[in-house]
């Protein structure tokens, strides 16, 4: 991919893949279908991320219950990252004809891709595929990252636990960071993890954090118009 003007990085979350109950056929059409057309209308190119989401964490949970103290925190990262493999397979398939074949899991090396899509899986234990995203925008002078969440915005506080929390439309990374901490944990259910937080903000990457479901804001995000969620940059 040579044009990085028109060359986006999407962390697509496992939670979009597969929420419990199983994968979201019908979001996954939905989006197939908006990529399709990104691409042919407006000539975009983009690599996709792919988190673990609910499996992860299901696969991690497992072993805890079955194992216990046994287990290492790389144990349950390599659970962790094995699901965003296995998810990333799903939708690399899903845009076969348009993708490469490869999906991206070992980023020591840059890829020369041809074709307007890539798919990216997570890379060793440490990190979440938010890294791996804001590593493909410094490999290939990308300055902006899309999050494909399941929530509308980064609040000030959890949501779930503070009444008082407060949608947040834009924010500093220091600020984000003095927030969420500097620790990962594996399966951790964050809008950016601490780890790629650090780096976006050491690399000057901005990101855009939205609802996945909500294609037409995703659209918006990527004309470069305002859209309903939270940007968080230097």
């Amino acid at each position: 991919m040579t044009n990085a003007g028109n060359t986006f990085v999407l962390s697509l979350g496992g939670s979009l893949v597969v929420p419990n109950g199983g994968i979201d056929t019908q979001f996954l059409t939905e989006f197939n279908q908006f990529i399709r057309n990104q691409v042919s209308s407006k000539k975009r190119r983009f690599f996709i991320t792919v988190g673990g989401g609910a499996e992860a964490r299901h696969y991690i949970k497992g072993a805890i219950d079955i194992r216990g103290h046994q287990l290492t925190t790389m144990d349950n990262d390599w659970l962790g990252i094995h699901a965003t493999r296995l998810n990333a397979q799903l939708v690399r398939t899903i845009f076969q004809d348009i993708a490469d074949p490869r999906v991206i899991k070992h980023y020591e090396v840059i890829l020369k891709i041809d074709k307007p899509i890539a798919i990216a899986a997570g890379w060793k234990p440490g990190w979440s595929t938010d890294y791996c995203a804001v590593t493909l925008c410094q490999d290939y002078n990308i300055t902006h990252a899309i999050n494909l969440t399941n929530i509308d915005h980064v609040y000030s506080s959890d949501p779930r636990k503070d009444t008082k929390a407060k949608p947040l439309h834009e924010i500093t990374w220091r600020k984000y960071r003095s927030m969420i901490g500097d620790s990962w944990v594996p399966g951790m259910n964050a809008p950016f993890d601490p780890i790629a937080s650090r780096l976006a903000q050491e690399f000057d990457v901005t990101v855009k954090i939205l609802n996945g479901k909500n294609l037409k804001n995703l659209a918006l995000a990527l004309d470069g118009k305002p859209f309903l969620g939270t940007t968080i940059h230097n």
